[in-house]
């Protein structure tokens, strides 16, 4: 050890920790054979430096920009064809800032985290809007007293400063329990990005920032939000809200002009909350139940690891045999395979294909071991698997999905065509000859379009690596499984070092960001729709409370409950249908932002929309009947009392 770094420190790499930092000379120690230090295309390492004194980023970046040819032209990797090594030339260096470190999750989930603190915002708007009809409310029963003070002596700019120091009050109080809130939840949401093979790891210790945004939005809260209830509720003029008699003003139309449009507008935002959340909720549960070609459950991925045997090039393929023939002697074993590429795994091969030296496109691989198909339950549409025929001195033979065969092939039965991979300068272009085909599977992600794949036998790998990754299949408990499968490779060496993953899990994993979406997304609208529907019942509460001596006439002169109950459901409805109709077109135009995170679902699928709607009405409607029934069943003189 020749050095310790500050405890704080984690690397240049957000979302990433260590605790020990080796030398990139070391590399080729650690992974053997497979170093990548000396591999010219291979892409792996990021290089940070100091800016000197009196050079600005501008400088810096126009400076590798013109020797960047110059850095290229040795580097060109021998396997590239002409066209890789131009694209390789044309590629410029550039200096970028570095003080917020490197971060691939910064990428990937800028777009979500932006697309949910817009979502975080509106209701953030719709909570203020129930916050203003609330103060409002409380303003216009406190009409009288302001009044009475105004009539003493007290002025408009003394009275304006107490019903907005109640409102900063409130906003004050929301904001404390707001950060406590945050300071737990937002290390929730880092364990939930977080998967057993990935941990992350970010700082969120609230600072000086998070709490001046906190202040600040708090304080921009209530000056919106509060300060036009205490306007309103100190313009009125004294003689006349004394002359009547003690009855509030409120009751007119004219009065309830700005509390019916903050109910229209949280309806409004509610619905596109709502419709936003239904998207993201149909479009997860699209991807978890699609048939991706293969079988998900029941199914391990065991990472065998064995370079510490040093075990000779013509061993390795007899070793991994005998260790898949081990695990397929397990009781309940319906299969065993082992593959180069793990579906839905994140790793990948591809390449040019040329048919009569002419390219086709491009293609994705895999090296696989007979009965990959049958462990992954993958339909033969034609052909054969692989089998001991398939040996390194035969003929190269292929297996290809559908999609290879119509793109790439041109359609028809592809069996007994031949096609050449494409490779470097100076190297020979294999032919492989087609022996099978397979139903369309999934490859890199479960979100993509049907690839045009081949799977190559794992027998001919001319230089084939110290490792496995061996699919097995059981109707045994996993757990059981996992345990059995250890014990039989162990017992074959005790010296290689084994990883289980089980498959689902795997697949699970990779729908991370669409579960984060739906659960976030869910819940924003549930509580949206929550506080529209608190602030509909509110306004309709008090608009029968106020009216309650109009009720009362209309009783006297012959109204009966049912008529009473219309009359208030049909404003309630008038003030629903207002912002259902505001919020159909909003989410129209919201929902653009979200199209390429959905999947099978246009952003104006008009099934999620009459889900949305349908389900907002329902329960705004119910909301607003309890009011309703109560002002039907007023007893006139009751009403009449007080006139």
């Amino acid at each position: 050890m020749i050095g310790v770094t500050p405890a704080g420190f984690f690397g240049m790499e957000v979302g990433r920790s260590y605790d020990v930092a080796v030398p990139i000379c070391s590399e080729p120690v650690i992974k053997g054979e497979y170093t990548r230090l000396d591999m010219r295309h291979g892409w792996w390492l990021a290089l940070t430096g100091r800016l000197k004194p009196g050079w600005t980023l501008a400088r810096a970046s126009a400076q590798v920009r013109t020797i960047s040819r110059s850095v290229f032209e040795p580097t060109v990797p021998p396997i590239y064809n002409p066209d890789g090594v131009k694209h390789y030339l044309d590629y410029k260096l550039g200096a970028f800032p570095g003080g917020t470190g490197l971060s691939s999750l910064r990428e990937d989930y800028e777009k979500p985290l932006w697309l949910l603190l817009s979502i975080a915002g509106l209701v953030l708007l719709i909570a203020c809007a129930n916050l203003a009809n609330l103060m409002l409310a409380r303003a216009s029963a406190r009409e009288r007293e302001i009044a009475v003070r105004l009539a003493i002596g007290a002025s408009r700019l003394r009275l304006i400063r107490q019903l907005l120091a109640e409102s900063l009050l409130l906003a004050f109080l929301g904001a404390v329990v707001g950060a406590l809130l945050a300071a737990v939840l937002s290390q929730s949401l880092v364990s939930f990005l977080s998967t057993e093979g990935s941990q992350l790891f970010l700082d969120l210790q609230p600072d000086w920032r998070v709490l001046g945004f906190t202040a600040g939005l708090a304080v921009l809260t209530t000056v919106l939000f509060g300060l036009v209830p205490a306007l309103r509720a100190t313009r009125t003029a004294p003689g006349a809200v004394l002359k009547a008699g003690g009855r509030a003003m409120t009751a007119s139309r004219e009065r309830f002009g700005l509390r019916r449009m903050l109910v229209v507008s949280q309806v409004a935002l509610s619905l596109v909350l709502l419709v936003g959340a239904l998207l993201f909720v149909r479009s997860l549960r699209n991807l978890v139940t699609l048939n991706a070609g293969f079988q998900q459950d029941g199914i391990v991925v065991t990472q065998v690891d064995f370079a510490r045997l040093n075990m000779p090039k013509e061993r390795r393929l007899l070793f991994k045999r005998e260790l898949i023939e081990r695990i397929q002697g397990i009781p309940g074993v319906q299969g065993a395979a082992d593959s180069s590429i793990i579906p839905i795994s994140g790793n990948g091969w591809n390449q040019n294909i040329l048919i009569d030296r002419k390219a086709k496109g491009l293609s994705w691989f895999s090296r696989i071991t007979p009965g990959y198909f049958k462990t992954l339950g993958t339909p033969f549409l034609a052909g054969r698997d692989f089998d001991d025929h398939d040996s390194l001195n035969a003929p190269k033979a292929a297996i290809v999905n559908e999609t290879f065969a119509s793109k790439i092939l041109g359609g028809g039965s592809p069996l007994g065509k031949t096609f050449h991979l494409e490779m470097g300068p100076g190297e020979p272009d294999p032919a492989y000859q087609v022996v099978g085909l397979v139903n369309d599977t999934k490859y890199g992600q479960l979100k993509e379009d049907a690839r045009s794949i081949a799977f190559f036998p794992a027998a001919q790998e001319a230089n084939p690596d110290s490792g496995a990754q061996i699919l097995v299949r059981s109707n045994t408990p996993l757990v059981s499984l996992i345990s059995a499968v250890k014990r039989v490779i162990l017992e074959a060496n005790p010296d290689v070092d084994l990883d289980f993953k089980v498959f689902k899990t795997q697949i699970n994993e990779s729908l991370l960001q669409e579960r984060l979406m739906a659960t976030l997304s869910g819940f924003f609208g549930f509580l949206a729709a929550l506080l529209a529907t608190i602030g509909l019942y509110g306004v309709m509460s008090y608009m029968v409370a106020q009216r309650q001596n109009e009720i009362g006439v209309r009783m006297a002169l012959g109204a009966n409950g049912r008529d009473v109950l219309r009359m208030v459901l049909r404003e309630a409805g008038l003030l629903l249908a207002i912002g259902l109709a505001v919020g159909t077109a909003l989410a129209v135009a919201a929902g653009r932002a979200a199209t390429s995170m959905l999947y099978g679902l246009k952003p104006h699928d008009p099934i999620t929309m009459a889900l949305a709607i349908a389900s907002l009405a329902a329960v705004a409607l119910v909301a607003s009947y309890v009011p309703a029934l109560r002002a039907a069943r007023l007893e006139p003189m009751v009403a009449l009392r007080d006139e």
